[in-house]
C-alpha cells in the first residue's frame, strides 16, 4: 500500500502545474502571431538556459548569455526569409561551442534541436493553422500522459532502466496507441488519408526519443531534473523534451511526405 501511495504521490502537483502550462500554451497557440512567437522564443531561450546550467553548473552569466542569445536569434528568425533565418538559427550553437570547455557536442546538438523545434512549431502555426499545431501537441501530450498512467498502472519490464528507471515498455506502447487514436480522429475529421495514423505513431516515437535523449544527458550530468522551474515536472527541458524530438522529426519528414498527407 505504501509503495502504491508513493507511486502516485506527485500526481496532484504534476496536474496543477500541467494545467497551468496547458492554459498558457493554448492561449499562445490560439492568438498566434507575435504572442505565440514571443512565447516560443521565451521557452526555447529558457531551455538553453537550463541546458547550460546542467553542463556548466554555477556559471549564471553563461546561462543568461546563451539563453538570451537563443531567444533573440529565434525571434529574429521568425521574421527573416528562410535563407537568412538558417544561419541565425545556428549561430547560438556555434557561439556556445566556442565558449564551453567541455560537453560541447551535447550543447551543440541540443541547442540546434531546440532552435529547429521552435522554428518548426512556429512554421506549423503560421502556415498550417491552429488545428495542425494542436494535432502535434495532442500527439506528444497523449504519448506522455497515457504512457505515464499506463506505466504506473500496468508496470512490467523497464524500457531503459539504467537511464530512465521509471519508464516501462507498457507505458511506451500505450503512448503509441494513444497517438494512433489522435491520428485516427484527425484523419476522419480533416479529410486527410489514414496515413496520418502511421505518421502520428512515428511522431510519438520521435517524442519518446527526445525524452530518452534528455534523460541520458541528465544521467551523464548527475542531475534529476534540468531545473526546478515547474513544480512536479522539473524544468522546461523535462517537459518539452518530447516536443523537441517530435517537432524536429516532423520538420524533416514533412519535406518528403508532403505534410499534411492527402491535402
Amino acid at each position: 500500500m505504501a509503495a502504491k501511495t508513493e507511486r502516485w504521490a506527485d500526481l496532484a502537483t504534476r496536474m496543477g502545474s500541467g494545467a497551468a502550462m496547458v492554459v498558457a500554451g493554448l492561449l499562445g497557440i490560439w492568438f498566434g502571431g507575435l504572442v505565440f512567437h514571443l512565447l516560443v522564443a521565451l521557452i526555447c531561450g529558457l531551455m538553453v538556459w537550463e541546458l547550460v546550467g546542467m553542463l556548466r553548473p554555477g556559471e549564471r552569466g553563461a546561462q543568461l548569455q546563451m539563453g538570451g542569445l537563443t531567444g533573440a536569434a529565434l525571434l529574429a528568425a521568425f521574421y527573416l526569409p528562410v535563407g537568412f533565418a538558417l544561419p541565425v538559427l545556428l549561430a547560438p550553437a556555434m557561439v556556445g561551442f566556442g565558449q564551453l570547455a567541455k560537453h560541447r557536442t551535447i550543447f551543440m546538438v541540443f541547442t540546434v534541436m531546440i532552435l529547429l523545434a521552435g522554428f518548426g512549431i512556429v512554421q506549423i502555426r503560421d502556415e498550417l493553422g491552429f488545428g495542425w499545431l494542436m494535432w502535434l501537441v495532442l500527439v506528444v501530450v497523449t504519448t506522455d500522459v497515457v504512457g505515464y498512467f499506463a506505466g504506473r498502472a500496468i508496470g512490467g519490464p523497464k524500457f531503459w532502466p539504467r537511464v530512465s528507471p521509471k519508464k516501462t515498455w507498457s507505458g511506451t506502447a500505450a503512448g503509441w496507441i494513444g497517438a494512433a487514436l489522435i491520428g485516427a480522429l484527425f484523419s476522419l475529421n480533416t479529410g486527410v488519408g489514414l496515413q496520418l495514423i502511421g505518421i502520428s505513431i512515428a511522431v510519438s516515437m520521435a517524442s519518446q526519443m527526445g525524452d530518452m535523449a534528455e534523460s541520458g544527458v541528465k544521467r551523464r550530468m548527475g542531475v534529476k531534473d534540468s531545473s526546478a522551474l515547474i513544480p512536479g515536472h522539473g524544468g522546461l527541458l523535462d517537459r518539452f523534451d518530447g516536443m523537441l524530438g517530435a517537432s524536429v522529426f516532423l520538420l524533416i519528414i514533412g519535406q518528403f511526405i508532403g505534410f499534411p498527407p492527402g491535402l
